[in-house]
């Protein structure tokens, strides 16, 4: 397609295997390393696919979680007694560090947020409202790897879909944002699932998952989850919103 993807704020390697870890419902102590790794490498197809320019930094772990998985294969050293090392104990330690900081970011974050949230005695009362109607409802704000997740179940149906008709409608990345901003003016929330359930080819797919990569990065709109690991919905950046085209 001739467009590369750069992404100022990204999650990392770790950030995937958490991420892995966590929608399999898997114990970070006990890690099945060939699943994991095996997954992991069809989420670095995908970023391949899509040629986002972080795939270089997921390579590196791509290479240690393979020879992790190549060592547990092998049959138990008979001279390294009872003491041997869990070949896969480093990479654990390694994420309970990570998570751990990952965890202090956020209550971090949210005592920041709490604290915007905190006005003097003249306040506005209608702007307090709307903050109050706000805060009912709590959403999860999506990473990359669900929106991956999402691309790849979209792209395994697409070509279930049979087509009748001979078609020579073009679709570019541009079209997609103009369109995406030109609906997001009557409708406030989009699924995400469904709008890739409505293209047509893998290209419409395609375009479709860059232009909301592209609005992210632009910050004109959100893509959130009322749940971890549920259907992402996409919603306009109201404090970053301009005309649509």
């Amino acid at each position: 397609m001739n467009y590369k993807i750069r992404l100022e704020k990204f999650e990392g390697p770790l950030d995937l295997l958490l991420y892995l870890i966590k929608k399999n419902d898997i114990d970070i102590c006990d890690i099945p390393i060939a699943v994991i790794t095996d997954q992991y490498m069809e989420y670095i197809e995908m970023m391949k696919m899509l040629d986002l320019d972080v795939v270089g930094d997921f390579l590196v772990m791509a290479a240690t979680l393979m020879q992790i998985k190549s060592k547990t294969l092998l049959p138990p050293d008979p001279l390294a007694g009872v003491e041997s090392v869990d070949p896969r104990q480093e990479l654990v330690d390694k994420l309970k560090e990570y998570e751990q900081f990952k965890r202090i970011a956020e209550e971090l974050k949210a005592k920041e947020l709490m604290r915007q949230s905190l006005f003097g005695r003249l306040v506005d009362e209608e702007k307090l409202n709307e903050i109050k109607e706000d805060a009912k409802e709590v959403l999860f704000e999506a990473t990359l790897f669900d929106l991956i997740t999402a691309l790849s179940e979209a792209l395994k149906h697409v070509g279930e879909k049979q087509d009748y008709q001979v078609s020579q409608e073009e679709f570019s990345i541009e079209g997609k944002i103009h369109e995406l901003l030109h609906v997001l003016v009557d409708e406030p929330r989009l699924s995400f699932k469904d709008l890739l359930a409505r293209s047509r080819t893998k290209t419409e797919v395609v375009c479709l998952f860059v232009a909301v990569l592209e609005l992210v990065r632009l910050k004109e709109i959100l893509v959130v989850q009322q749940r971890p690991f549920e259907d992402i919905e996409i919603v306009r950046n109201v404090q970053n919103a301009t005309p649509a085209f």
